[in-house]
């Protein structure tokens, strides 16, 4: 594996930082032979060390190609002392086999992987970078490093792309919290001759095939560097403090078992996993390469880890931006249509039991319109005086609440008659509370209000959503969320 650009090790201690070069003179330079071409690298520029505020050991510059192994000896005999290179020397076994390439102790809370390659039409790295690094705090900087495997077969073109990413990113390069990696060609299995499973064009089997190992390549090489990791795609818009949101989802499944969440519903796209989970996925891409697309893998590898249900939280905290697909550059416009620019802004839904007097059909059961389950709750023969109840296991100061029925697929079964209410009081050994509060009613379907806490005298300990009208049509509420404040 090689490091393009960032750091070789990241530890917990320690307090030196290269801040910037001493010098822009290069400590030496090799030249690489490849068949047809003749391609100079730069070696590494003078170590500064000095010393900050929080500071992490970093490695500076080598921008580079995947170049033989004597090069980067003698790369390495140019330094001065107490440079670190950021070449790294290809391992003998991929990756995977081995120890991960990104070796050192999980310093941070979040990885933010993805690979890019050259397309034929359309170019968003740049601005999916920034938007990971605009949409987060410095707070929330101080925990996440982005690893991007540039992971195209044209060499120049990462070298190229390898050196604006540098100039466009250099803070947060010098800083330690960008990474570019690229793994050599000759560390890739074959694609040639490959299996043509689901009739998929040759070339649509060559590409898909490169594109797992380009992740399971990502993978190894982020296996130890945070406690999760974050797949995403070059061409993605971030909601605004999306580390925050992930970090209260994770709170909010503390204690229960999952392999993966999700926080977007597109393909590859907002994937969550324990960093201690990859090597064994990197392992995994790599044995079924051939078989099928990444995003179908990814299913196969939950499930094996006996994840039955998918785990996906709403609203979503990517978006798709990429008007051009990677491949041979169609137009792609895949949009997540429950994409929440302000992670800020996630809905608290405190640990509650759910009852509703409607009969339910098959499995829509009520839990899956206030949960993370995927899917929403569907309700037989709503009838005027009909309820949803919402009981939460301890009391709680609600200030906001939306609630959304209906959906595409079955646009009549919505609630056309009804209000929210709040209440108080549980009742010992009930799904119900002693007292409601009539908060406000339902408009076309929907139901949203801020500032309950002013109306209500003190904690809620049930929510609920009364029918006030027969209806013909079945009842969907595709989700209910729920904003609290602590109180006094």
């Amino acid at each position: 594996m090689l490091l393009l650009c960032g750091r070789q090790a990241r530890t917990r201690g320690g307090a030196l930082l290269s801040e910037k070069p001493e010098s822009s003179q290069p400590w030496g330079s090799c030249r690489a032979e490849h068949p047809g071409k003749t391609t100079r690298l730069p070696g590494c520029h003078r170590c500064a060390p000095t010393r900050r505020a929080a500071a992490r050991p970093v490695s500076l510059c080598c921008l580079g190609l995947s170049v033989p192994a004597q090069c980067y000896a003698m790369l390495r005999e140019a330094l001065p002392h107490g440079c670190t290179c950021s070449l790294l020397p290809p391992p003998p076994l991929l990756p995977p086999w081995g120890q991960p390439a990104g070796t050192g102790s999980p310093g941070e809370f979040l990885t933010v992987g993805l690979a890019s390659v050259r397309r034929p039409r359309g170019y968003y790295l740049p601005a999916t970078l920034q938007s990971l690094f605009k949409q987060s705090t410095e707070e929330e900087l101080q925990e996440m490093v982005v690893v991007v495997h540039l992971a195209d077969t044209d060499p120049i073109w990462n070298v190229r792309v390898a050196t604006n990413i540098a100039h466009k990113f250099a803070h947060h390069i010098l800083l330690g919290r960008l990474l570019l990696i690229h793994a050599p060609h000759e560390f890739y299995p074959t694609l040639e001759g490959l299996k043509r499973n689901y009739n998929d064009p040759e070339e649509r089997v060559r590409f898909r095939s490169k594109q797992n190992v380009d992740y399971a390549f990502l993978l190894a090489f982020a296996a130890n560097l945070s406690s999760y990791y974050l797949m995403i795609e070059d061409d993605v818009w971030c909601a605004k403090s999306f580390l925050t949101a992930i970090r209260k989802a994770l709170a909010s499944h503390e204690g229960s078992y999952w392999a993966t969440l999700e926080f977007s519903k597109l393909g590859y796209i907002g994937k969550l996993y324990r960093s201690s989970d990859l090597p064994r996925l990197a392992r995994f891409l790599l044995l079924f390469y051939q078989e099928m697309p990444c995003d179908w893998l990814l299913v196969h590898f939950r499930l094996l880890l006996t994840q039955k249900d998918v785990i996906r939280f709403k609203p979503s905290l990517f978006q798709h931006m990429g008007l051009y697909s990677s491949f041979q550059g169609t137009v792609n416009r895949l949009e997540d249509d429950e994409f929440q620019a302000d992670a800020l802004d996630l809905p608290d839904n405190p640990p509650a039991a759910l009852f509703t007097s409607m009969s339910v059909f098959e499995n829509y059961e009520p839990l899956k319109a206030y949960s993370t389950a995927e899917g929403y709750f569907w309700g037989k023969d709503p009838a005027a005086g009909s309820v949803f109840s919402i009981v939460f296991q301890q009391p709680a100061h609600v200030t906001r609440v939306r609630v959304r029925t209906g959906s595409d697929e079955r646009r009549g079964d919505f609630l056309h008659a009804g209000v929210l209410e709040l209440g108080r009081w549980r009742r010992a050994g009930s799904w119900d509370c002693s007292a409601y509060t009539t908060v406000g009613t339902f408009e076309k379907g929907t139901f949203e209000q801020r500032g309950l806490e002013r109306g209500m005298p003190g904690p809620v300990d049930c929510v609920r959503i009364r029918v006030t009208q027969d209806q013909s049509e079945w009842l969907i509420i595709q989700s209910i969320d729920i904003w609290t404040t602590a109180g006094t």
